[in-house]
């Protein structure tokens, strides 16, 4: 089938085909797009990518993605820096904000402890997380674990309740529970059913 096409099509389709949930079928409907797109949209798509991978960098405070220095979520200041939300990913950290039921801060792991695809603990930014707490500017009474619902997302919260209990006896650990399946990812829940899991969390 790839001898059907010229060499640019051919590379095109192998690149698309290296991002998630794109397969073959879904790559040839993009390329075609693309290719009846004008040619200012095919360039500003380009542009936009190599921005992304020159400009985008991790939040130094959270985690989360931004350009220069703190995140937007950051830098809000009527949020309750008293709550800190756990996630694993930036990706979890857009879904809660879509319920927009939550005004405390975030905190991304960078991913979830996972031996088999050699993800320790060490690899996560727990220390960073410690660090957070300990400011004493930043008053933090809870943190709200709201990894996946999955066995890696329930490990690594269990190893985080562990940590931070050691660690800070006083302090609120809760865990996001109610309305989430088990198994569900956070990206793929809609409003309701986030807002329903972060107001029916539970301590752990």
């Amino acid at each position: 089938m790839s001898r059907l096409f010229p060499e640019s099509v051919r590379r095109l389709l192998e690149e698309l085909q290296k991002l998630p949930t794109i397969g073959p079928k879904s790559a040839q409907r993009l390329m075609l797009h693309l290719l009846a797109a004008p040619m200012e949209d095919a360039r500003a798509l380009s542009e936009s990518i190599v921005a992304l991978r020159e400009k985008v960098i991790p939040c130094p405070v959270c985690g989360n993605l931004s350009e220069d220095g703190p995140c937007a979520i950051c830098k809000d200041a009527i949020r309750d820096l008293t709550q800190i939300c756990v996630v694993e990913e930036p990706i979890d950290l857009i879904a809660i904000e879509r319920a927009h039921d939550f005004r405390g801060v975030y905190h991304v792991l960078g991913g979830r402890i996972s031996p088999l695809d050699g993800i320790l603990p060490e690899d996560l930014s727990v220390d960073k997380l410690i660090e957070r707490i300990l400011d004493p500017d930043s008053g933090v009474t809870e943190v709200i674990l709201a990894t996946n619902t999955d066995v890696e997302g329930d490990a690594t919260a269990g190893y985080l309740a562990d940590v931070l209990h050691e660690r800070f006896p006083k302090l609120t650990v809760t865990r996001i529970a109610t309305g989430l399946p088990i198994g569900g990812e956070l990206d793929y829940a809609d409003q309701v059913t986030l807002i329903k899991a972060l107001q029916g969390r539970r301590k752990i």
